[in-house]
């Protein structure tokens, strides 16, 4: 069951790689700036995995509209997660939770997805600039896409 709204968000620095070579994603970076989508997804270059990060990619514009970041996380390598984004155009920033230890912190680790070992459940957060859950939701399954209209509504009551 994922963290509950009111809980202070767990920090992390997790690893991303872009253009420039593998950076580091702070989710305390965007404290006192912005609001925070955290988007936890199973495995790229998976089908539901990408129609979430394909849509979320087109829309993002509406995500920074309301003051926010958007980070997505799954146990993928950076570099995985970098060619499945070139592939895809994928926008957002993907950060790699290879050591799940992250997905453990926000109590969303899947067990033995599809046979294949843990994975990040499919779930969404909401975490306001002072670093608190705003929104929670982990799907039922992994092939439920998260309530991406009541994302919208808790950050535009953040506002």
């Amino acid at each position: 069951m994922a963290i509950k709204v009111g809980s202070k968000a767990p920090d992390f620095t997790l690893k991303s790689k872009t253009a420039s070579g593998l950076v580091d994603i702070k989710l305390s970076a965007n404290f006192g700036k912005k609001n925070t989508v955290l988007i936890f997804f199973p495995a790229a270059f998976t089908s539901v995995c990408t129609q979430e990060l394909c849509d979320i990619s087109a829309g993002l514009g509406q995500y920074s509209g309301l003051n926010a970041a958007v980070i997505g996380i799954s146990v993928d390598t950076p570099f995985a997660q970098e060619a499945w984004a070139k592939q895809e155009k994928i926008s957002i920033t993907l950060a790699s939770d290879l050591n799940k230890k992250v997905t453990r912190d926000y109590d969303v680790l899947f067990p033995n997805l599809a046979g294949i070992g843990d994975t990040a459940a499919r779930a969404a957060f909401v975490i306001d600039q002072h670093g608190i859950v705003q929104y929670a939701e982990q799907t039922p399954t992994p092939k439920d896409l998260p309530n991406f209209q009541a994302i919208k509504a808790a950050l535009a009551k953040l506002a």
